[in-house]
Parts: C-alpha cells; structure tokens; sequence
C-alpha cells in the first residue's frame, strides 16, 4: 500500500485516533492501526509555532505513545513554573515537571487543545497532492487540505515527511496559525524521558497551564 493510500484508510476510519498536546489553538495527533499499536517512529526536533505573529519555541522527544516537551520558555501553572511536559497516552495523562517543589502535577489529555503528529486531521474532507519540497532539511509531500471540525471549515498546507510520515510543517490558510519544525532528527529515545521523576509526588489538577507555546 502506498502513502497516499495509506492516508485515504486513515480518512475512512480504518485508523483509531489518540491525541496528545503541543501548545495552544491545534490538535496532536497519533494514527494507532486496528490493533491499537502506535507507530514505532522515534524523533526529536525543534519546534516553532506562529500564533497570531507570536512563536512559541519547543525542543520535542517523541518514542512510540509518549512525548516529551521542553519549552524554551516556561509555562505558567496553579503550582509554579515548568519548562517540562511530558505526555501518556497510555494513561490519558499530561505531566508538568514542577522541579522547585518536586511535583508532578497531572491532568488529564484535551483533545482541543492539541498539533497534529500524522497527516489525517480530524475532520478531514479532502486532500491534494500538490508536489514536492523540503522542510528541516527533509524530503516532505506537500498537500492542501480541508477539515470540517466541531463546524468549522478550514484550509491547511500541510508538509509530510517522505522517509516516516510525521507531519513536519502545518500553515492554516484561513487564520494566522502554523509551526515547523526547523531541526528535525530521527534517533532512539531514553525511555527514563518519560517517566515520573525519582522523588517526585503526583498531585492532580483540572487547571490547565497558561503561556503554553
């Protein structure tokens, strides 16, 4: 099956979605097959997201279900300052590193509020093949799609890596929203990136952090 084959299953449901969370105003998302299996493509990279003429800047760990941020500002939650989130899928769980209290405050996965990891976005109702270009110094498929999600219509350029299929570039034509990834690199992941630090005391929260980016 080839790519873009691979893409129109996802579109006709033969594909279970699991979200996980990059920042504000987006949606994150990993393709997992019938089975529930997630794609084993392990990256890291820098992240820039443009939101209304402001960045936000991430360095982003992923390995397999789990992903580690680490924000190059931090972000603002009801229990201090963190720079680290890290995200379980197979807990529905999001984790903010509080290193001055040794917490790790825990809420639950949002899918509203998240990027998108592989090509088929929610609600997708066509998509292009347009041509070919580079992104991060990677051969990428470049597509226009349309999604309509929650009732609203909207256009996106979105850039898919040839070699993995992670979406390395996404620019919505119908608002002042996008991110890249300008540093892009596939290697093995440290598994101790995502798990709970030694020491640390869970404490659960339905606050959401501010300033993320």
């Amino acid at each position: 099956m080839s790519f873009v084959e691979d893409k129109k299953a996802c579109r006709w449901g033969l594909c279970l979605w699991l979200v996980l969370w990059v920042g504000q105003e987006g949606l994150l998302c990993y393709a997992a097959a019938e089975d529930g299996t997630i794609p084993s493509v392990e990256f890291s990279g820098s992240l820039v997201k443009t939101v209304k003429g402001r960045q936000y800047h991430a360095q982003v760990f992923a390995k397999e279900d789990r992903l580690r941020l680490e924000y190059k500002y931090a972000i603002r939650t009801e229990r201090g300052y963190t720079a680290i989130e890290i995200i379980r899928i197979d807990k529905s769980e999001t984790w903010y590193l509080l290193a001055q209290r040794k917490e790790l405050l825990v809420t639950g996965l949002d899918p509203d509020d998240l990027l998108p990891v592989w090509p088929a976005l929610p609600g997708e109702r066509d998509r292009l093949l347009a041509g070919d270009a580079t992104v991060a110094g990677r051969a990428t498929q470049l597509f226009e799609v349309q999604t309509d999600h929650h009732g609203r219509v909207e256009r996106f350029y979105e850039w898919v890596d040839r070699d993995t299929g992670v979406v390395l570039k996404l620019v919505s034509r119908d608002r002042e929203w996008a991110f890249e990834y300008q540093r892009f690199r596939l290697s093995s992941q440290p598994a101790y990136y995502f798990e709970e630090p030694p020491g640390y005391k869970k404490r659960m929260t339905a606050t959401m952090p501010r300033g993320r980016g």
